[in-house]
């Protein structure tokens, strides 16, 4: 099907502004040549893509899917002309990236402003969700690269590195602070009110999973959408969970909250950083990972060298 590349530029504008004369003013045209532009792309697809309404137009189901892959397919196009008119193309262009709430305390705040140090030219948007969303946004071509907390799943053809191993510890506000006398077993805590992560994230199925192997059944009393709206409730005694132990010291320290000693191995997470391998990335983007790659391989190569200091003594020396 031979379809004027033109009339899907004048389709993302009519979509993205809802308005024909808009999108005609958007592109130096006139409502007219836009709506016979609009006729013909139906015509050529044999399918309605617009619904004339009394404030504009909205799309059809047939419309919508468009818009999808075009609305992706526009967007990279922008990004290569940015970059193509920009004689340092290293170091100019936009990265758009998604992280969950972890990854972004944990990794990404550390790394971005010596990169943004490094390139001041490259734009970087961030788009927060869980980690099974943005899984699905950067499947879907909506974003160059994932900044992710374990666990999750990826075809073959996407590279994950990890960025940083960390841990989580079970926290409490101080009105739990009777708990902290001990070794727990789950089972001493598991009637306690708990808060995490909802239903649809990795952490909510990760800890499913983890009570279920202690053949424990245990239903959260409050979800949240992101880790850091936890602290706050924990904090305010209104439950125990699960929390990054770096992300809880700060409490922890100013004794607004403790942390509650469980005698079960709590399971072992990551961030890590993945990508589609068989997709093109702009020269932005490749900068980007690259930066990213080789914080993450110093960060755990310094942790590694952190475990294998010798202490004292040890080796029969004194």
């Amino acid at each position: 099907m031979d379809i004027n590349f033109e009339y899907y530029k004048v389709f993302y504008f009519a979509a993205k502004y809802g308005n024909l004369t808009k999108a005609a003013m958007a592109l130096g045209s006139n409502q007219p040549n836009v709506t016979r532009m609009m006729k013909l792309l139906e015509g050529q697809l044999n399918c309605r893509l617009f619904v004339r309404e009394a404030r504009g137009i909205s799309l059809t189901k047939e419309g919508e899917l468009l818009y999808s892959h075009v609305e992706i397919a526009y967007r990279h196009l922008l990004n290569a002309q940015e970059e193509l008119c920009r004689q340092d193309a290293g170091r100019g262009g936009t990265v758009e990236i998604g992280a969950t709430e972890a990854a972004l305390h944990l990794f990404l705040l550390h790394v971005l402003h010596d990169f943004k140090m490094a390139y001041p030219a490259i734009k970087i948007k961030i788009h927060n969700h869980t980690t099974w969303d943005t899984l699905k946004h950067l499947m879907n071509g909506k974003m160059d690269l994932a900044v992710i907390t374990t666990p999750f799943e990826v075809p073959k053809t996407y590279a994950c590195v990890k960025a940083l191993d960390f841990h989580e510890i079970l926290a409490g506000g101080m009105q739990y602070a009777n708990l902290c006398g001990k070794l727990l077993k789950l089972q001493d805590v598991r009637e306690y009110p708990w808060i995490g992560l909802g239903r649809g994230s990795a952490t909510y199925q990760l800890y499913k999973d983890f009570f279920i192997s202690h053949k424990i059944d245990l239903e959260l009393d409050m979800e949240v959408a992101t880790s850091d709206l936890m602290l706050p409730l924990i904090e305010n005694n209104l439950g125990i969970g699960f929390v990054p132990e770096k992300l809880a010291l700060p409490y922890i320290e100013k004794k607004k909250m403790v942390q509650i000693p469980l005698d079960c191995d709590i399971p072992q997470r990551s961030i890590q950083i993945v990508l589609d391998k068989g997709r093109g990335r702009s020269l932005a983007a490749d900068t980007f990972y690259k930066y990213l790659k080789s914080q993450g391989s110093a960060r755990q190569a310094a942790l590694q060298d952190a475990k294998s200091v010798i202490a004292p003594g040890a080796d029969g020396e004194n």
